[in-house]
């Protein structure tokens, strides 16, 4: 159990710990939560457009109008949530074009290697992507070996890819579906809550 003393002296030190003073040392600790663009509230500002925010956030608002200010925040929410729902989109479309373009990298590689002359080694070309030479030496292959009935289709492709990275860590994509879910949950409370408002 904490002394007398010692809640007294952690009082004192509270006094002084006021957090940043000069603007750039606010600037910075806003970033302090800020691991990853998943749970940031509306815009990453380096990365998203905040205009195109305040557009669709904008566009939420007249949509609803709000007619209290409790109304109000739960339509701001609304908008926030979905703008995160579309980030977690883009993020999975990112991540799956990623490892499209080592995919259909790997498969130029493949077919402009020229088979060794008689005599040479069969080692890896220096024409293959870093990642795909890294992975044929750890026994992974990009793609499952070709057969001549298998040919290349746009959803074969998106299948590759999500196996391709899950490979890497199954944990980002569990974590992009957890958080998706949690979106979607707060969204119906918050769309429930603002119904329930608007019914009295």
């Amino acid at each position: 159990m904490t002394s007398l003393r010692q809640i007294e002296a952690n009082r004192r030190n509270a006094l002084n710990s006021t957090g940043a003073r000069t603007e750039n040392g606010k600037q910075a600790s806003r970033r302090n939560a800020l691991r990853h663009g998943l749970t940031a509230e509306t815009v990453i500002e380096p990365l998203e457009n905040p205009e195109a925010y305040r557009n669709f956030e904008a566009a939420v608002v007249s949509e609803y109008l709000p007619q209290t200010p409790v109304e109000q925040e739960l339509v701001h929410r609304l908008a926030s949530l979905f703008w995160r729902l579309r980030r977690a989109t883009s993020i999975e479309t990112g991540l799956l074009r990623m490892q499209s373009e080592i995919l259909h990298a790997f498969r130029s590689c493949r077919q402009n290697t020229v088979k060794p002359r008689e005599g040479e080694g069969r080692g890896a070309s220096s024409e293959f992507p870093h990642d795909a030479r890294a992975n044929a030496e750890s026994g992974q292959d990009l793609v499952p070996p070709a057969d001549p009935g298998n040919t290349a289709t746009p959803s074969r492709d998106v299948a590759i890819s999500f196996l391709r990275l899950a490979n890497l860590d199954n944990d980002i994509v569990d974590r992009l579906s957890r958080y998706e879910a949690a979106l979607w949950r707060q969204l119906a409370q918050t769309l429930f809550t603002l119904q329930a408002l608007k019914r009295r």
